[in-house]
């Protein structure tokens, strides 16, 4: 991030006028192009006018936002803590509630989760030159949980933006309840909860911020198509 706590952390400012810069420029090309275009992560507030706008104006634009800077802000960074180094770093809080209530109002379309594996050693170096980005397929529910029950997002606002805008924008019969559709679900417990272990992800990475963090929401069973493919024992 810019401005006095990467100054006090002493490290490199991203600021977040380059990002309403670029999207500002994209968003031009799309008028200009008349294009499908989506901006897969927003992460500050100086960013959204420009999308209001493009989307206001009928171009066919959509954004997504990661589910780490919806839920973790600069100062989870603390001391030099490389599991949250993420590509955009993540940002102040007023950002992510800027990025929470684009979420709650459709500015922003899509919750992803951009996993990213990571290998230990490229972890377990100084900030600046250790890898960016986080394991987050198995941490994202729990971590959209923390949405919920802070009372932020409800959970069709959550499952929007997590199934079925994303399936919509890239024309998959996916992401809903309706008849005919592929029986995709996914049971779960929104308010089991435990303490997160990086070690019993079934990731081969383990470079997740929520390392011992206490999390609510469980995935009890998973079907694709009808079928089980996944069921929880403990």
């Amino acid at each position: 991030t810019s401005g006095k706590f990467a100054s006090l952390k002493g490290l490199p400012a991203v600021s977040p006028m380059a990002e309403r810069i670029g999207l500002e420029r994209d968003l031009a090309l799309v008028e200009m192009t008349r294009a499908r275009y989506h901006a897969d992560q927003i992460t500050t507030a100086a960013a959204l006018p420009a999308l209001a706008r493009a989307k206001a104006d009928g171009l066919d634009v959509t954004a997504g936002v990661s589910i780490h800077h919806l839920t973790l802000n600069e100062f989870d960074v603390g001391d030099y803590r490389t599991f949250f180094k993420v590509k955009p770093p993540l940002r102040a809080e007023d950002d992510r509630l800027a990025m929470v209530e684009a979420v709650a109002d459709g500015t922003i379309d899509i919750i992803s989760s951009m996993h990213t594996p990571q290998d230990e050693e490229s972890k377990r170096l100084p900030f600046e030159a250790a890898a960016s980005g986080a394991v987050a397929l198995e941490t994202l529910l729990p971590a959209a949980m923390r949405l919920y029950h802070a009372g932020q997002l409800s959970l069709p606002q959550l499952f929007r933006a997590m199934a079925l805008n994303p399936a919509r924008r890239l024309g998959l019969d996916t992401g809903t309840l309706a008849p005919g559709a592929p029986a995709d679900l996914v049971l779960f417990d929104p308010d089991a909860p435990f303490v997160l272990d990086r070690f019993t992800l079934r990731s081969k990475s383990k470079n997740t911020p929520f390392d011992g963090m206490r999390m609510e929401g469980k995935v009890l069973m998973t079907l694709v198509q009808g079928a089980p493919v996944y069921e929880r024992t403990a």
